[in-house]
């Protein structure tokens, strides 16, 4: 078939590779470089560097507004355009552009967790079964009728980089399985049933730790944050990020640190026995060498809800 991509982080990598090697993929629509890094340089997105060394003709438009975007898409003729973590809104204008239409992979079970951070929303939650859906888009947020899901289990102490990465892999061969199926004229749409739910996109404040919660929900919060946006609390008035923990048998005051042979942090049930900790402008390291550079008798994180440090 004749397709276009647009796709823009790394999860979308494995989906623009495999369906290149099965199609005509025709160009690839990505997100404007972006600057990143204390240098504050511009980099290409995943996507846009991956087309490049596979030779396919890159866009970068801000916007899918305006007679100009419309008329470039029109000029390629696709048949179908495959849509993973592009970033942009669709237009309605351009939605029956394409012959067959839009078909976005995401990283859930529609209609549960409809938006940016499926995968990230799965995990602090604490489900135990995720998956990924190939529906065609419509005007709607991740509304449109399903082609395809498949079921997966959440594998046991997984953070939100790994899973992702695990779903990136396997969405690429049901896309292209999907879209097989496309070139074969036999798909069949079905209506999302069940109820709703919504993952937003994640900031920074989003990781804040309340330790006046239960163990295993803050340790949902850490898994299902890691890497981005983290998770972190106040110590001595420095941000102190939290990179890994499990839960102990300990009991000992929310928010209360007691170091030992393991560094335990109180909650309202068990203690949370940290792993690996990032002090404010240092590199991550084991929670242990943290530990042994604190002083007093009493040591205890901030109180929850510092508000200027919640607004950044």
């Amino acid at each position: 078939m004749r397709i276009l991509f647009a796709g823009t982080p790394d999860t979308a990598v494995p989906s623009l590779v495999k369906l290149h090697e099965e199609h005509e993929v025709l160009a690839v629509l990505t997100r404007a470089p972006a600057k990143v890094g204390r240098k504050r340089e511009l980099r290409n997105s995943p996507v846009h560097e991956t087309a490049q060394e596979l030779g396919i003709p890159v866009h970068t438009p801000s916007s899918l507004k305006g007679a100009e975007i419309e008329e470039l898409l029109a000029s390629y003729e696709p048949d179908a355009i495959a849509v993973v973590a592009y970033g942009l809104l669709i237009p309605k204008n351009l939605l029956e552009l394409p012959k067959l239409g839009w078909f976005n992979l995401h990283f859930s079970l529609l209609p549960r967790w409809r938006g940016a951070s499926p995968v990230q929303a799965a995990l602090v939650a604490g489900d135990s079964t995720t998956g990924t859906t190939i529906f065609k888009i419509d005007a709607g947020l991740d509304t449109g009728p399903i082609v395809s899901s498949k079921e997966r289990d959440i594998p046991s102490g997984i953070h939100a980089g790994h899973l992702l990465e695990i779903l990136a892999c396997e969405g690429a061969q049901h896309l292209s399985e999907v879209f097989a199926q496309l070139a074969e004229n036999n798909v069949v749409l079905h209506e999302q049933v069940g109820e709703a739910t919504y993952a937003g996109l994640l900031r920074a404040r989003d990781g804040e730790i309340n330790w006046h919660r239960p163990a295993h929900d803050i340790l949902n919060q850490i898994r299902g944050l890691n890497p981005e946006p983290g998770t972190w609390c106040m110590f001595n008035g420095q941000r102190i990020k939290i990179l890994g923990a499990t839960v102990s048998e300990s009991l000992i005051e929310p928010g209360v640190i007691v170091a030992g042979k393991a560094v335990l942090i109180g909650t309202t049930t068990q203690a949370l026995a940290l792993d690996m900790v990032a002090p404010a402008g240092k590199r991550p390291m084991e929670a242990q060498a943290w530990a042994r550079g604190l002083k007093g008798d009493h040591l205890v994180f901030d109180t929850y809800s510092m508000n200027e440090e919640r607004d950044k």
